[in-house]
């Protein structure tokens, strides 16, 4: 595929997302950019919420993670399905009711100002690593496979791919996002389904001899039972799925501004239960897709392609789609679900970051309405200013399997969310608030240095994704250390909050 092809693809595609944003712009008002003005059909976002949970990380490391891991990322998806419920039916009705722009405003309103910019600065870093991360990789395939070859430096490409983020997303932030994911969601699965089926047809297979022969057997392990001391043991998948899904959908902004979008919060419901039910069967499909990408590779003859120096799966995707003779149509599929997959999460991080900052850090409500639209424009070049600086860091720092990479992070930086968020909730006790922070920075040094415990020394015990739900654990320790006297024993903590609210 020829990379005037490529870049024609490229730019058709951004020239349909910027007349999106030209229809969807609504009155260019921090009301219209932080929530959408409330109007956002909850079918369409939930739509669309699929696109930017999934990311360029699903697009190309899970089915890139399928020949070192089979089928056992399925495992954690299946506790992504009991923490939405968890979402939907816990923490969305408290959003509703205490009427929050910003999620982390609830837990100002429980425990006071130093705890609500703890939940912020944890969300902050989070949501800057993981965005950071799912753009890193969608850069590194454009560059391997484009730009290299116009001698554009990474670094360049980096900047381009913000650049252009940025030109859509600000004047109608998350009313232009919501209606641009859908458009990006549709695309990702349809690019995933035909790519499919080109790749069967070019095996002269049909989808059902796939799924019956034994090649597809050798990949499709799902669950691992056989030893509870392994990384990946069902248990430790399924409920580190659950507190991964709990963190990095219900107590992330990012995630949660979407569905604050929703006109009613019975329709919220319906939008995150109905969008996880499809995430499932989609995430399913991009592992089946991971399995025939290693048959064919082993038929052809391509080899895993390298990445300073070391083989990297995460590229195995895009050398076939691209380089391995399956024809234009295969080629321009994966760009148009490779660039949807990217910038279905990156628009919306980068205008959660935003509202985050204007509002958590700034308490932008406080100014004039002139002055918050100037704040409001200056934090999201800031913001992507930030978000291309990591970005390059990346280049020279990761080793490992993205997707795995993004899911260790997790359980360093929201496990002080999960812990803030858990103890607002379940007790009913004040904290010293300004120790809040303290005992968040203690949470994640603490799970550092467990995470670093050689498995030898646990009785071969391999930590993996618990990590986070330990992390919120030791917060909520902490907390309860520096508690101080019950709340109002006659009212719940949401009810309290939303008095404060």
């Amino acid at each position: 595929m020829s990379e005037s092809l490529i870049f024609f693809v490229i730019t058709s595609y951004f020239i349909v997302l910027f007349i999106i944003s030209s229809l969807t712009k609504g009155k260019e008002n921090n009301t219209t950019f932080f929530t959408g003005d409330k109007e956002s059909p909850w079918f369409v976002v939930a739509f669309g919420m699929i696109g930017a949970s999934l990311s360029g990380i699903t697009f190309i490391s899970v089915p890139g993670d399928v020949g070192v891991s089979n089928f056992t990322y399925f495992q954690v998806v299946i506790g992504y399905l009991f923490g939405y419920l968890i979402v939907a039916l816990i923490l969305l009705p408290i959003y509703y009711k205490n009427n929050v722009t910003s999620i982390y405003e609830y837990l100002g309103a429980r425990f006071g100002f130093v705890s609500h910019i703890s939940g912020a600065l944890f969300f902050f870093i989070s949501r800057i690593l993981g965005a950071a991360f799912r753009l890193y990789l969608v850069a590194i395939v454009l560059q391997a496979f484009v730009f290299d070859s116009w001698n554009i430096p990474f670094e360049i490409t980096v900047c381009i791919s913000i650049f252009l983020i940025w030109i859509y997303t600000f004047r109608g932030g998350i009313k232009t996002v919501v209606w641009t994911d859908t458009l990006q969601t549709f695309l990702m699965i349809f690019s995933v389904f035909l790519s499919i089926y080109l790749i069967n047809k070019n095996l002269d297979w049909s989808f059902g001899d796939f799924i019956s022969s034994d090649e597809f057997s050798d990949y499709s392990k799902i669950f691992v039972f056989d030893n509870i001391l392994e990384r990946n043991h069902f248990i430790k998948s399924f409920v580190g799925g659950i507190f991964i899904t709990i963190c990095m959908t219900g107590l992330d902004q990012d995630m949660m501004q979407k569905n604050l979008t929703c006109k009613t919060l019975s329709e919220a419901k319906k939008n995150m239960i109905v969008f996880s039910l499809i995430l499932v069967f989609i995430t399913f499909i991009f592992l089946v897709l991971g399995c025939l990408l290693f048959i064919y590779s082993r038929e052809i003859g391509v080899s895993i392609p390298t990445l300073n120096g070391s083989e990297n799966t995460d590229l195995l995707f895009p050398e076939i789609a691209l380089n391995s003779g399956l024809g234009i149509l295969m080629g321009i599929v994966f760009l148009l679900g490779l660039i949807a997959a990217a910038y279905s999460s990156a628009d919306s991080a980068l205008t959660s970051l935003t509202t985050s900052f204007c509002i958590d850090f700034l308490d932008i409500s406080k100014k004039d309405e002139k002055s918050k639209k100037t704040i409001r424009v200056q934090i999201h070049i800031l913001m992507s200013l930030i978000l291309a600086l990591v970005i390059i860091s990346y280049k020279n720092l990761l080793d490992t399997n993205v997707i795995d990479g993004l899911l260790t992070v997790a359980g360093y930086t929201y496990g002080p969310l999960l812990g803030l968020f858990s103890f607002g909730i379940l007790t009913n006790y004040k904290i010293n608030d300004k120790m809040s922070i303290l005992v968040c920075i203690a949470s994640v040094i603490i799970v550092i240095f467990i995470g670093k415990i050689p498995p030898e020394y646990l009785g071969g015990y391999v930590i993996g994704y618990e990590l986070l739900p330990i992390n919120g654990l030791i917060t909520f320790m902490g907390l309860f250390l520096i508690r101080k006297s019950p709340l109002n024993q006659s009212a719940s903590p949401s009810k309290s909050t939303s008095k404060s609210c």
